[in-house]
């Protein structure tokens, strides 16, 4: 069954064009991808959806097909709205020949219960350049893309799968079937004909960093870790440290009780990606996100210990219990160092005589001094309390194992913590940054059977079961000593409402909420700005993260990380030279474009001892001259350095920005 979305109509029946992109979905993560690649990069998009449920359910108001339609449509009038926002050039909205909004074909629609051969034939996946396989179930992305690679073994792969370890066999499975079907082709395309993302993996981190106090957005990828940390606005007479360089400004309403958290369709008030040195000089009294550093990455470094298969003994023994062991432990060693003392006998002979004393095993010591006598009497005394120490002892072990396999409550007193709303994939990723970095949690699920439920119970992660709307919940997360609420179920409404409860108990909690509408996200933070002006409040959209991410991989690139600022993304990619008119020949300074890219970092290593891992190669110090480098990483680059076809380039990039180094990379090289 095929559709299209209004206002842009096309011809029923009209079969897509050669290099066409099909995105197969049923979350909000395809329908955001879909928007990325037609109003983003321009290409031409096969949207396939499973059939839309009832359109009276409560629980979904929309059909699959509406809900895509509104999406698109909101889009297109924001893409209108933003104009040629952000530097770039070339509208978001037009098309890989160049038409103009008024003529563009919209995203095609395709109904379908699977991703089955026919299905994947008539959307054209003989003529497409890339597929997208981004439903919630791995299995089903798994057997999609078998059947994709079969019947276009040429096709570019970006799939979508939870499961790490099984990601990594599958592309290995999956680049070694095209390098089969396609002998000799090229290693750098045979590299991104399959990649394995995760929404999850993507999201995490910057989840994670909104809960933490001036916490860095740090991205590591290809051995590179680069880290950008925000700012407040400077005082008085203060100058803001700009670090290697100021990423983005924050927007203007970022300390107005009534702004709005900035986005795409923000207008002025948005904050600014990527400024010119005369945009940071010139504005005052915003915020500002800076590049601290860059810097090869640490090597991987042993797992934290966040619990396991075997318990401590702090864990399984009571602390009184532990104290009582010692003083037994204690006594006995005096009995023995009194009997040193008073007979004539070896250490080991008498702790083996006072060890027999405490157990009841030793004849009486009748004919013995006196001063035996009395140690004997104070060591079958002292054998008494041992019987109830070991009862005790037995008693708590066994208790402890008993309740291993279930939840602990958080324990009294328990404060500085981070309550955590929803264990599904996104809560279970989030979950795991935040012990990396041994941050206090607190989990709140409804779902006792929730995915992230095993994990809690490993680490042995406070967990609340109940739904947290309803009252007490959040007390029993001590919410009111609580560092930071993240609000990460998959229901806007859920997360709004323990929002709100949540500042109702604690005023100046941080509150990072996950909504996926941008429109009902900034009612939502200009609602809470304004009851609580001085407490902090996020928002943050995991498909928005994500989408940025799988949207490159579909263009044959891989990103080195996304973002976030504010309600925008802002994309970190490394990018050969060669091809880009706009770097190619130019130095660093010129080939920097306020709002779209900036040259971060180049690797001048020749292309035939080139390192896959950016990391692995030596970093060349400049000092101050402009002329080329033999070889290696420079991150700390001088402007006049001018960057040649050989040379790969780290950049920072708007979406919109990079879109059009893509674009015009393919008008630039013959066949592409």
């Amino acid at each position: 069954m095929l559709g299209f979305v209004p206002p842009l109509p096309q011809q029923p029946g009209r079969p897509p064009s050669s290099g066409h992109m099909i995105v197969c979905g049923d979350d909000a993560l395809a329908r955001r991808l879909a928007v990325e690649l037609r109003f983003i990069y321009g290409e031409r998009v096969t949207l396939l959806l499973p059939p839309g449920r009832d359109a009276n359910s409560p629980e979904t108001p929309l059909t699959q097909r509406g809900r895509a339609a509104a999406l698109f449509g909101r889009m297109s009038a924001a893409m209108n709205r933003a104009g040629n926002g952000n530097g770039a050039t070339g509208g978001g909205t037009t098309g890989g020949s160049g038409d103009t909004n008024a003529g563009v074909e919209a995203v095609r629609i395709m109904e379908a219960p699977e991703p089955s051969d026919d299905v994947l034939e008539e959307a054209g996946i003989d003529r497409a350049a890339a597929l997208a396989l981004v439903y919630d179930d791995d299995e089903r992305n798994i057997r999609a893309a078998l059947t994709a690679r079969r019947l276009n073994p040429r096709l570019r792969l970006v799939i979508r799968l939870y499961n790490r370890k099984l990601g990594q066999h599958l592309e290995e499975l999956l680049d070694q079937a095209a390098a089969v079907a396609m002998p000799g082709i090229d290693p750098a395309l045979l590299d991104a004909s399959t990649t394995v993302l995760s929404d999850a993996d993507t999201a995490a981190p910057a989840l994670a960093a909104t809960a933490l106090t001036g916490s860095s957005k740090v991205i590591q990828a290809e051995g590179l870790l680069l880290r950008a940390a925000e700012r407040p606005p400077p005082g008085p007479g203060e100058h803001a440290d700009p670090g290697l360089c100021t990423l983005a400004l924050l927007s203007s309403t970022t300390n107005d009780p009534a702004g709005a958290e900035g986005s795409d369709s923000s207008g002025d008030e948005a904050p600014q990606l990527l400024p010119d040195e005369r945009a940071v000089a010139e504005t005052t009294g915003r915020g500002t996100v800076v590049l601290e550093a860059i810097s090869r990455a640490d090597p991987a470094r042993p797992a934290t210990r966040m619990g396991g298969r075997g318990a401590p003994l702090a864990q399984i023994f009571s602390r009184r219990l532990r104290w009582s062991a010692l003083g037994f432990a204690l006594a006995a060693v005096a009995l023995v160092i009194a009997s040193l003392l008073t007979t004539e006998d070896t250490a080991l002979h008498s702790a083996y005589l006072t060890l027999l004393d405490l157990l009841g095993m030793n004849d009486p010591a009748e004919d013995a001094p006196p001063a035996r006598q009395i140690i004997q009497i104070l060591s079958g005394v002292a054998g008494l309390l041992l019987l109830p120490l070991l009862i005790a002892a037995v008693l708590e072990a066994f208790g402890t194992l008993r309740t291993a396999s279930s939840l602990r409550r958080p324990p009294r007193g328990l404060g500085g913590h981070v309550v955590l709303l929803g264990l599904g994939k996104i809560g279970t990723r989030v979950l795991v940054r935040l012990r990396e970095l041994d941050i206090p949690v607190v989990v709140v699920e409804e779902d006792p059977e929730a995915r992230g439920i095993p994990l809690a119970r490993s680490l042995h992660v406070p967990t609340v079961i109940g739904d947290v709307t309803q009252e007490g919940v959040l007390e029993a997360a001590k919410i009111y000593r609580a560092r930071a609420l993240l609000a990460l179920t998959s229901i806007d409404t859920t997360n709004l409402e323990a929002a709100l409860y949540a500042r109702s108990v604690k005023p100046d909690l941080r509150v990072a909420l996950r909504l996926y509408d941008d429109e009902f996200a900034t009612a939502v933070y200009r609602t809470l700005r304004t009851a609580h002006p001085q407490a902090l409040t996020r928002s943050r959209s995991v498909s928005h993260l994500a989408a940025p991410s799988f949207a490159v991989a579909m263009m044959g690139r891989q990103i080195l990380g996304a973002v976030p600022v504010e309600r925008k993304v802002m994309l970190f990619a490394a990018l050969e030279v060669a091809g880009h008119p706009q770097l190619e020949g130019h130095t660093v300074e010129q080939a920097f474009r306020a709002g779209a890219w900036r040259v971060l970092a180049i690797d001048a290593t020749p292309p035939a001892d080139r390192n896959p891992d950016l990391a692995a190669l030596p970093p060349f110090d400049p000092e101050g001259d402009a002329t080329p480098p033999p070889s290696g990483l420079v991150w700390d680059l001088h402007p006049g350095y001018v960057l040649r076809a050989q040379d790969r380039v780290v950049i920072a990039a708007t979406r919109r920005g990079l879109a059009e180094l893509l674009r015009r990379q393919r008008s630039a090289v013959p066949g592409r």
